[in-house]
């Protein structure tokens, strides 16, 4: 992920404390880590009508990652997303994507992320991949990541924080019902923009 040579530079402004962990304490990060869902968001948006966007979330998940400061390559992210949550601001569009016409939660009540590969894009740039399972087709994805930093929460915990950006083709993965707009165009995308921003909490024990 993106923990691995972060650097800082430059004079802090007055009264402002910046912290530096130096090198060694990125491989003092390594270990493992719980997705913390009541600090994280998993979000998508889709162009409707051809003329705006809906943003959507879905509010029910859980993953794990694994972070090697020593070595990136060997790092690895797992995601487990209940579909039957997904909430986009209103009760009969999200009752529609529910349905057979898309994520047929029913049959499919999950979407699942496994990484393969992890890379470094310079900086606090990453980008892993992984097979993303949607409706039982399972398709390679990039995720490129951007870390967000790392501390101890007032109870103890151990967080780290990312972000990261990511586009599919709903059609790929069987999500293909659509209806034509009498100006030309179609109702719902194709393309979709995947959002996730991260707080995940270390193991212990």
């Amino acid at each position: 992920m993106g923990i691995f040579g972060r650097t800082n530079t430059g004079t802090p402004a007055a009264g402002t404390t910046t912290i530096t962990p130096p090198a060694a304490d990125l491989a003092a990060l390594t270990g493992d880590y719980t997705i913390d869902p009541g600090h994280s968001t998993i979000g998508f948006v889709a162009r409707h009508a051809m003329v705006t966007n809906v943003k959507g979330s879905f509010t029910d998940f859980e993953g794990t990652l694994h972070l090697d400061g020593s070595d990136p390559a060997r790092s690895t992210a797992s995601l487990d997303v209940r579909m039957d949550s997904v909430n986009t601001g209103s009760a009969d569009r999200d009752g529609h994507l529910r349905s057979a016409d898309f994520f047929r939660t029913d049959e499919f009540p999950a979407m699942t992320f496994r990484s393969t590969t992890v890379e470094s894009l310079g900086g606090d740039g990453y980008r892993i991949t992984g097979d993303l399972s949607i409706l039982g087709t399972t398709r390679p994805v990039g995720i490129d990541l951007e870390f967000n930093g790392a501390a101890k929460d007032p109870f103890g915990n151990e967080r780290v924080g990312f972000e990261g950006t990511s586009e599919i083709l709903r059609s790929e993965f069987g999500l293909t019902w659509n209806a034509a707009l009498e100006t030309g165009g179609v109702l719902v995308s194709d393309r979709i923009k995947l959002n996730f921003d991260i707080s995940a909490i270390r193991k212990t024990g």
